[in-house]
């Protein structure tokens, strides 16, 4: 509609020059025809935008269109010279937009009807049936082969513009689908691509050349904390302290095999690559980072059971070698205390042999606990009368403070699986330590509650009680010195002490008990302001599949 208007106002701009230029008032009369063709394109276009309207179909449209626009130019080709007109060229127009809007078949119809509208005009002025209206002394001298050459050609050359107009409409239509189906591919490699890079656990961050990060993915939102949008374009230099961290520490992005960063809690490993287009050209970098935080305390765990393993294989040998000669030692020490008649120097004397002798006894006894604990028989025991066992036994004690307050707050829930002279022995060295920590008096305080604690969830107006597995914890406070931090992360280690005649081996047996139980245990202590014994036992028997939560 748009093309019908452009060349129907060029018709008239050059109808309007010619009669501009005339001056023969005979020659101005011959183009009223033209204007009155001119006049009716502009017609019919403009009663296109109403027919578009009426006519919802749009290839019955352009049919309609086409046939009309054939019929103007036609009219156009006799009011202005019949076969001399040079505006038959309009007609492969129309057969282009036909095939443009119908495909090869609405092209071959735009010209077969051109080629009969074209030629019945030529032969109709051939018999003289109708003449040209363009002068008025008409002499028409054209011969038949010419008259049939023009038709022939014409003919020929609408068949051939439909069908080029078809072949290139056809490539063109091959090559655009082409282009959706690689288009769809690619939006499917690139759909594919992200879904990748975002469901993958590991941190993955890319910079340009300039230095600006340009890409962050979920990974690397929940190892580092920080969301995409405080991340994305910002340059490294302005980069939050822990991104700067692993970015700085990459060397400014030399490609390195595998460096770790540590900051805010987190061990990372990480390593960087060039990043290259599809020309191996470089255009930035990509660092590619995991938490090694949990995989680190599993290294640090395992190197400490393999020192615990290793002492524990020394402390058996040299415990078995101490043993042998100390029962050697013990028995003709006792006979001679009871025979001989010793001043009174000679008794202190022997007395401080067998209390040497005892301890290097009860020494022996930890050591082979800790190297070899043996299997033990585990039934239901009563842990109200293992705490009542111990605070009476230890209040004759050497390390026990008559200045020191107890109290005791203990569920009903007194019942827990296990051996009772471990679980007795657990809570003797607890509350010893918990004691010596009080030189000077002080609270002791021992509590136990079910753990989890007795809860249930409200749905429906029905209670629904959780099922999960039952534990007892015991809680062992004192109000003493408490414990430095650099010496809270080694209390369960063999061997290291803090006290000045202290063994320690006592956490460290109580650790290993508890472990064995498949239960926890947990220090919480504030230098000055005392410390909390944590101790999670199972009310029932637990398999070693199962782990409590503490």
């Amino acid at each position: 509609m748009c093309c019908r208007v452009v060349i129907a106002t060029f018709l008239l701009g050059i109808t309007t020059f010619i009669r501009l230029k005339e001056t023969e008032p005979s020659l101005q009369a011959t183009l009223s025809p033209v204007y009155f063709i001119i006049a009716l394109i502009y017609l019919f276009s403009f009663a296109c935008f109403f027919i578009q309207k009426i006519i919802k179909n749009i290839k019955l449209n352009v049919y309609i269109q086409s046939l009309s626009d054939i019929s103007l130019i036609t009219g156009l080709v006799y009011v202005t010279g019949g076969i001399e007109s040079i505006y038959s060229v309009l007609y492969p127009l129309v057969i282009i937009f036909s095939v443009l809007f119908l495909a090869g078949k609405g092209g071959l119809i735009s010209a077969s009807v051109s080629s009969i509208f074209y030629g019945l005009l030529l032969d109709l002025e051939y018999y003289g049936i109708i003449q040209p209206i363009y002068t008025w002394d008409y002499d028409y001298n054209s011969s038949a082969g010419y008259v049939f050459s023009r038709i022939f050609v014409h003919i020929i050359s609408f068949y051939i513009i439909a069908l080029l107009t078809s072949f290139a409409v056809e490539q063109e239509k091959t090559a655009r689908d082409l282009l959706e189906k690689k288009e769809s591919a690619f939006d499917q490699l690139d759909l594919l691509h992200k879904s990748i890079i975002e469901s993958v656990d590991t941190g993955i961050l890319t910079v340009d050349l300039n230095g600006d990060i340009k890409s962050f993915n979920r990974g690397a939102e929940k190892i580092t904390g920080f969301l995409y949008s405080e991340i994305i374009n910002k340059n490294i230099n302005d980069a939050p302290t822990l991104i700067s961290n692993l970015l700085n520490k990459g060397n400014r992005w030399k490609p390195r095999s595998r460096f770790e960063v540590a900051g805010s809690g987190k061990i990372l490993g990480c390593s960087v690559s060039p990043l290259v287009d599809g020309n191996r050209k470089k255009i930035g970098n990509i660092l590619i980072f995991q938490d090694l935080t949990v995989i680190k305390e599993m290294e640090r765990k395992i190197e400490k059971n393999k020192r615990l393993a290793f002492v524990g294989e020394i402390a058996a040998g040299l415990a078995h070698e101490i043993r042998n000669p100390l029962a050697s030692i013990s028995g003709p020490i006792q006979m001679l205390s009871k025979d001989l008649k010793l001043d009174e120097t000679d008794t202190k004397l022997m007395q401080i042999i067998l209390r040497g002798k005892d301890r290097l006894e009860d020494f022996v006894k930890d050591f082979l606990l800790l190297a070899r604990p043996k299997q033990s028989e585990r039934k239901d025991i009563n842990i109200k009368a293992i705490i009542d066992d111990v605070l009476e036994s230890l209040r004759f004690s050497p390390e026990w403070r008559e200045d020191i307050e107890v109290t005791k707050d203990l569920c009903n829930q007194s019942s827990i699986y296990g051996n009772r002279a471990e679980i007795r022995q657990v809570i003797s060295n607890i509350i010893s330590n918990a004691a010596q920590s009080m030189p000077e008096g002080g609270i002791l305080k021992i509590e136990t509650t079910p753990f989890p604690p007795p809860s249930h969830l409200v749905k429906g107006g029905k209670e629904k009680f959780l099922d999960r597995k039952q534990y007892l914890k015991i809680r062992i406070s004192d109000s003493g010195c408490g414990i430095e931090g650099k010496d809270q992360d080694r209390l369960f280690e063999p061997f290291y002490t803090t006290k000045e005649n202290g063994t320690g081996l006592g956490l460290a047996i109580a650790n290993r008990i508890v472990v064995n139980h498949m239960g926890k245990i947990r220090i919480e202590s504030k230098p000055g302001k005392g410390t909390d014994c944590i101790v999670l036992l199972p009310q029932q028997e637990v398999s070693n599949g199962e782990d409590s939560r503490c």
